[in-house]
């Protein structure tokens, strides 16, 4: 995924969720039924956007429950987005599927997709190629990382992006269990990040050839306050002078699992975050019981091009996209 660079005059305007565009709606206006998660690659030469996304569903759904389906989706706006490739839970025999990244490589493009291991009911991700992102195949994706190889209880939501040689994968984690701690219980549902069982940083993981990673572990901890059980980096924009701009989800149990809010950190080097918003989240929460999630930032033509996913009055998420001028 290419970053484009910004010149900010920390912090931000806080996103209020109300002054943005529907980009994709929910097949339901209920609870529980969700559209967004998105990643987004520009490609100004191409003259369009490729996005992924999750649909989810309420538990219990009989037509498939929790993030049943994911996609990729390509648009010449950035707004209008038509599929060109999809996969259900089913495809890959999980009981759910969360964010995928998309980036582009020579001769084509890498997707790395996160879902539960059906083997051990633990998050993991995986990494399928192809020459374009209609093209590909479910059967031959590769193992990048898992809870074993991570020595963690799971690993989702991947944002991957290019430095140079280097390919960066920035990925929420479950925490080592206390020693307390009962993993049966705590995998029992499939979801460990629902349970309270333990907390959930972000961790870095590089590669050379955005195949073989090595893990770095730790990069954003838990904070102390709204942000103490989650602290997950949904995107990264690199700064003007250096350093990097970063949209993290917080939470501060899970009974917040599915309503996070979104804070702000910078970091020198992509491995050492400092949180900019410690005492409350950045975004404005509309409603209630509201969230403002998943955030997906880019400037393009100096604009800020921000995708997230958020609660609309009736329950469900929908996805939309802010759009600002760069310093405001």
């Amino acid at each position: 995924m290419s970053i484009a660079t910004a010149r900010i005059d920390l912090p931000l305007r806080r996103l209020n969720p109300l002054e943005s565009t529907v980009v994709l709606s929910p097949e339901a206006t209920e609870p529980g039924y969700w559209i967004g998660c998105a990643s987004v690659l520009h490609e100004p030469v191409r003259n369009r956007f490729v996005m992924t996304y999750r649909e989810r569903r309420p538990r219990g759904h009989a037509g498939g429950d929790r993030g049943h389906r994911c996609a990729v989706a390509v648009s010449e706006d950035g707004v209008t987005f038509t599929d060109v490739w999809s996969v259900t839970k089913d495809e890959l025999g999980s009981p759910s599927m969360e964010r995928f990244s998309v980036i582009a490589v020579d001769g084509g493009y890498q997707l790395y997709i996160s879902y539960v291991d059906p083997a051990d009911n633990r998050w993991r991700v995986d990494l399928l190629e192809a020459t374009d992102v209609d093209g590909f195949d479910i059967a031959a994706r590769k193992e990048v990382l898992t809870a074993a190889s991570t020595g963690t209880e799971g690993v989702k939501d991947p944002y991957v992006l290019r430095r140079g040689p280097v390919t960066y994968l920035i990925a929420s984690y479950a925490a080592s269990l206390p020693a307390t701690g009962d993993a049966a219980a705590a995998h029992a549902t499939a979801d460990i990040y629902n349970v309270g069982a333990t907390t959930h940083p972000t961790g870095l993981a590089t590669s050379v050839d955005g195949r073989d990673f090595a893990w770095h572990g730790e990069v954003l901890g838990v904070g102390e306050g709204w942000d103490r059980y989650q602290a997950r980096i949904n995107s990264v924009v690199a700064l003007d002078g250096g350093g990097y701009l970063g949209f993290y989800d917080g939470s501060a149990g899970h009974q917040e699992n599915y309503e996070e809010r979104t804070g702000l950190a910078v970091s020198a080097d992509l491995f050492t975050w400092r949180r900019l918003t410690p005492q409350g989240p950045w975004t404005v929460v509309p409603h209630a019981t509201g969230s403002v999630r998943y955030v997906d930032a880019h400037v393009i033509d100096g604009e800020w091009w921000i995708y997230f996913e958020t609660t609309r009055p009736d329950g469900a998420h929908e996805l939309r996209l802010a759009r600002r001028a760069v310093g405001v």
